[in-house]
């Protein structure tokens, strides 16, 4: 399956073309919020790539948040456009999950003390910027955002701190809690960000899950809202001559 992938849901902008989960072309940026004007750009390089290879756009691959309320909207529009335009599906992927396999990508790559670079014996703990001490996070399944206090505050409920197990924690919003996390068994992974070419492996992979892909098409696109997580709340412009 050839898919255009979107991610725009942190200061990094991308997008990329993977077919069959793996990435053929990426288009990236770490400048800064200028997604509305690259975006854009970046998808007309691909699509004329892709008509150079004989390739067929077949969907489009969205990271669905959470993350900036901005970014999340601007890659939304034009996921929802291009599907539109294109008539193929939207498959919305979550952005924690694309940040997680960025990291596995690199785990091996990074030389903690305890020596260990088994994902299997690893926790992984993507962490976006949520401003202040709060982040976004995942941890065994559980999606939430949280105020970081210490290393348990992060984890889940039903999942206690075991010292025999590695934590790696990676993302925009793991740097500030660097000096937090004291325990000699979690890790900070320096310079992860999602990025749209992780996006068609976490497609594909879902292929021989109980749980299909989540395709959305047709009438179902105009109702599609990325996935904020906390509520969305629009506030004056401090912008002189916009209040």
């Amino acid at each position: 399956m050839t898919i255009l992938c979107i991610e725009s849901s942190t200061s990094v902008c991308s997008a990329a073309i993977c077919k069959d989960g793996e990435p053929i072309k990426q288009c990236i940026s770490y400048e800064g919020s200028n997604h509305a004007r690259l975006l854009p750009r970046y998808i007309e390089e691909l699509l004329s790539f892709a008509r150079e290879q004989g390739l067929s756009i077949e969907a489009v691959a969205l990271s669905e948040g959470p993350g900036s309320y901005t970014g999340l909207r601007i890659g939304a529009s034009t996921a929802k456009g291009l599907c539109y335009g294109l008539n193929i599906p939207l498959i919305p992927v979550p952005t924690l999950d694309v940040l997680c396999e960025a990291a596995r990508k690199s785990l091996c790559s990074v030389s903690p003390k305890d020596g260990l670079c088994s994902v299997n014996e690893a926790v992984l703990i993507p962490m976006i910027d949520a401003r202040r001490m709060e982040v976004y996070t995942k941890v065994e399944g559980e999606t939430k955002a949280v105020v970081v206090e210490n290393e348990e505050s992060v984890l889940c409920q039903n999942s206690g701190l075991a010292a025999e197990r590695s934590y790696y924690y990676f993302g925009d919003g793991a740097e500030k809690c660097s000096k937090i996390f004291t325990k000699p068994n979690w890790h900070f992974i320096p310079g992860i960000v999602p990025e749209a070419q992780y996006m068609g492996a976490l497609v594909e992979s879902r292929k021989s899950k109980v749980e299909s892909r989540k395709m959305i098409s047709g009438a179902e696109l105009a109702y599609y809202e990325p996935f904020y997580l906390k509520e969305f709340i629009a506030a004056p412009s401090h912008v002189k001559g916009l209040n």
